[in-house]
């Protein structure tokens, strides 16, 4: 039996619901400083130093002077009940991911999981944001504080989303072209890709 396709004013109605949801963040980032900088200050006050050691690490790293500050290395969606691990290697052919979308059971609770590396300075107020697309409407933006981290460039951070549900019924059955940033409070895109999410009754439906 065909799917139901919802219609543009459905859609719409979609995406003013979860456009009431989005709350405004008043936020002022600091001013940016570089990893010298900040060893540098107060440097005489060894209480501080060992402070600042123990947040930062003895950062005297030798990073690839050609890497990127921030590479976002893969993304997971983590679903307990899913068949098999869905990863995007963010290193890698990235227009692959939209013609090739991730299949979702509806309904069901998920998380996303994000790894990636800051090699050479500190980097304030990371942010994760999506929006989700269908037939070319914006149904939904979710945007994420990820937070602020020193150069450890030998290992990986990792960042997990809320608990998340898929949408369900069905008209909420279709294939979503989502768009992703990983970005700052310096509005640097570290990186933006696209991929698709189908949204089915079941696992291989």
């Amino acid at each position: 039996m065909a799917e139901q396709e919802p219609t543009p004013e459905q859609l719409a109605a979609i995406a003013a619901a979860n456009e009431e949801a989005d709350a405004a963040v008043n936020y002022k980032p600091p001013a940016q400083k570089s990893l010298q900088e900040i060893q540098e200050l107060d440097k005489e006050d060894e209480s501080l130093r060992k402070y600042k050691e123990a947040l930062l690490g003895k950062v005297n790293v030798v990073a690839d002077p050609t890497a990127p500050n921030v590479q976002v290395m893969r993304m997971t969606l983590l679903c307990d009940q899913a068949p098999a691990p869905l990863i995007l290697d963010l290193q890698g052919d990235l227009e692959n991911f939209k013609k090739n979308p991730f299949t979702l059971k509806e309904g069901v609770e998920y998380k996303i999981k994000i790894n990636f590396k800051v090699n050479k300075d500190i980097v304030s107020g990371l942010k994760y944001i999506q929006q989700s697309f269908r037939k070319g409407v914006k149904v939904d933006k979710s945007e994420y504080m990820v937070g602020s981290y020193g150069p450890r460039p030998s290992e990986e951070y990792e960042f997990l989303t809320t608990l998340e549900e898929s949408p369900k019924g069905m008209l909420a059955r279709g294939t979503y072209n989502i768009k992703s940033k990983f970005t700052d409070d310096d509005k640097h895109d570290h990186l933006s890709w696209e991929w698709s999410l189908a949204i089915k009754k079941d696992w291989k439906d």
